[in-house]
This record gives C-alpha cells, sequence and structure tokens, in this order.
C-alpha cells in the first residue's frame, strides 16, 4: 500500500482500539478491509509510518537555494486531556534549485501564533533552508514578525485570493464585482511599472465611493505586489497560495475520513505521510518553474524595503481586521 493508505488505517484502526470512535469510523474500518485487528498490529504499524515521517520530516534541506517558499496552516480536530481541541499543522512548500517543488516540513502546533511560526521556520533553517528571496501565505498571525526574524533579506507575498475576500468585507455585496474586478486588472499589467500605476488608479477609483476600501487597498498594497520585483514569467507562481490550496485539498480529502483524530502523534503521521507522498511525485513530474526563469528571479533585485517589522505587524493586524 501507499504510504498515506497505510497512515489512514492505522489512524483509524488506532481511533477504533482507543474506544474514541463511533459508528462511522466503525463502519470505515469495515470499509478498510479490518476484520481482526491487534493492539500490538496496530502499534506495529505505526511504528514503521512513524518512522518513514520523521525521516522525511528531519532530512536536510540541500535541494536549495529555495528562493520561493509557500507557508499554510491547516486546523485539524483532536481529542486531548479528555476533550476535543483544535490544532493547526504548519506546512511549508519550496522551489528547489532544480525548479521542482518540494514540501519542506510540517508541525503540529496548538496555536496559530508568532511562536508557532517562528519556532517552525527556525526549525527549517536549522536543516538548510536558505536562499529564501520571497515567502508567499496568507495573512496569518505572527507570520511577517517570524519571517524578518529568521529569513532576512526575503520578502513578504500577501496571497492575492485571500486578500479579494478579505477586501470583499470592507464593501457592500452589491459592489463585490465591480470591486474585484478593479482589482483583478492590477494584476492583468505586463510590467511591474504598470502594476504600481494601476494600483494607483484602483485606489483613487475607490477613494470616492468606498473610502474604508480604498484604506485597506492602500494598506496592503506593499505587500500585496511584492511579485512585481520578480520576472513576469514567475508571477503566477508566486502571487498567490493556490498551488498550496490544491495540495491541502488532497490532506483534507484524508483527514475527513478519520474526523477527530485520537492525538497529535496521528495528525503527524497521516498528513506526513500525504505530504511525502506529494514530494515524491512532485520529484517525478515537471518543473514548476523552468530554469530560466528561475535564474532572471534570483538575479532580480531585492524589493523596496516596505518597513520595519513592527509598521508590518500593524498593517498586518490592520488590514485583517
Amino acid at each position: 500500500r501507499r504510504r498515506a493508505e497505510q497512515a489512514l488505517v492505522s489512524v483509524v484502526a488506532t481511533s477504533y482500539l482507543l474506544g474514541v470512535s463511533t459508528r462511522r469510523v466503525e463502519k470505515l474500518v469495515g470499509q478498510l478491509g479490518i476484520t481482526q485487528l491487534s493492539k500490538s498490529q496496530v502499534s506495529e504499524m505505526a511504528k514503521s509510518l512513524d518512522q518513514q515521517v520523521e525521516a522525511f520530516r528531519s532530512r536536510p534541506l540541500d535541494e536549495g537555494p529555495y528562493s520561493f517558499v509557500w507557508l499554510d496552516a491547516l486546523t485539524q480536530k483532536v481529542r486531548e486531556h479528555g476533550r476535543t481541541q483544535l490544532v493547526h499543522a504548519l506546512i511549508a512548500v519550496g522551489v528547489t534549485a532544480d525548479g521542482q517543488r518540494e514540501v519542506l516540513g510540517l508541525e503540529v502546533v496548538s496555536g496559530e501564533d508568532g511562536a508557532g511560526w517562528l519556532g517552525f521556520l527556525r526549525s527549517l533553517v536549522a536543516r538548510g533552508l536558505s536562499g529564501v528571496a520571497l515567502v508567499i501565505s496568507d495573512a496569518h498571525q505572527g507570520l511577517v514578525s517570524a519571517v524578518e526574524a529568521t529569513l532576512p533579506g526575503s520578502s513578504w507575498q500577501r496571497c492575492r485570493t485571500h486578500y479579494a475576500r478579505n477586501l470583499a468585507c470592507q464593501i457592500p455585496k452589491s459592489a463585490q464585482p465591480w470591486v474585484l474586478t478593479l482589482l483583478r486588472t492590477v494584476f492583468d499589467q505586463p510590467d511591474a511599472a504598470s502594476v504600481h500605476a494601476q494600483a494607483d488608479r484602483v485606489i483613487d477609483g475607490l477613494e470616492a465611493k468606498f473610502p474604508a476600501a480604498a484604506a485597506h487597498l492602500d494598506h496592503a498594497r506593499a505587500d500585496l505586489l511584492a511579485f512585481a520585483a520578480f520576472p513576469r514569467e514567475v508571477w503566477r507562481q508566486i502571487w498567490s497560495n493556490n498551488p498550496q490550496e490544491r495540495l491541502n485539498k488532497e490532506i483534507r480529502r484524508r483527514t475527513d475520513v478519520v474526523g477527530i483524530f485520537p492525538d497529535r502523534a496521528a495528525v503527524v503521521r497521516l498528513v506526513g505521510a500525504v505530504l511525502a507522498e506529494q514530494t515524491d511525485e512532485w520529484t517525478e513530474g515537471r518543473r514548476y518553474i523552468g530554469l530560466d526563469a528561475l535564474t532572471k528571479a534570483r538575479a532580480a533585485p531585492a524589493p523596496p524595503e516596505a518597513g520595519t517589522v513592527e509598521q508590518e505587524v500593524m498593517t498586518t493586524t490592520a488590514i485583517t481586521a
């Protein structure tokens, strides 16, 4: 069986044996072909998978420099201390020196805050993460300051897709199609100068009818347009977190079967196995970014400083409020 399928069987069986499953899980156990499975068999299965996943999570990151890194977090339900709690699976994906995508790391933390991101990024740097020019993510709490502290010289691209949803909350529903169409015109420009000029025009156009939306976009502008400092050939890959969203769907397809995990180790086991398989598939597939475009991206000048860490954190807090 593939690693992820073994992990799924192990997690469901462990839930069943620990008495935390429902009738639905019991039915799933039967559908997976498990008729009689002892605790020792489950333990051995889990031990083998845990060794594989731990080797994947702790391997040296020696395929860099990793010019572009995507960060995201998935919430999962875990039974701890007699109750169900939410934990956050932090996931990092990068582009290798050869232009291939690679899952860089996985960490399960209690809260998606600055401390969680800081510890996660420090662990990636300790394993060899280097050469990061741009980090792409949603506006997760504390992430910007964590990037500043651990990846000096890199900039942050706020996902355009997530930002569009945030901007839509600042305007009446009837006006959302018009405003979001205006926003898309910023990303349809042929070069960096045109991108920034169109952003000026959009902000000016919103000022009269929707001043709150105009201020919102003006605050987010530097982070939203960070992609423009790089060659146009890579814009579509780096201006959003959409590649990560597709990976998230695959993870949730497996984790939704479990529902509530018996412990954090089970989350790491299943999600880690899915990520290891995805990395294998990417390795065998075509390059995510061509070598010529990647070479141009590495040679691109650093984007202008958007402000101090404190200013960026204040901006992130303001635009997500």
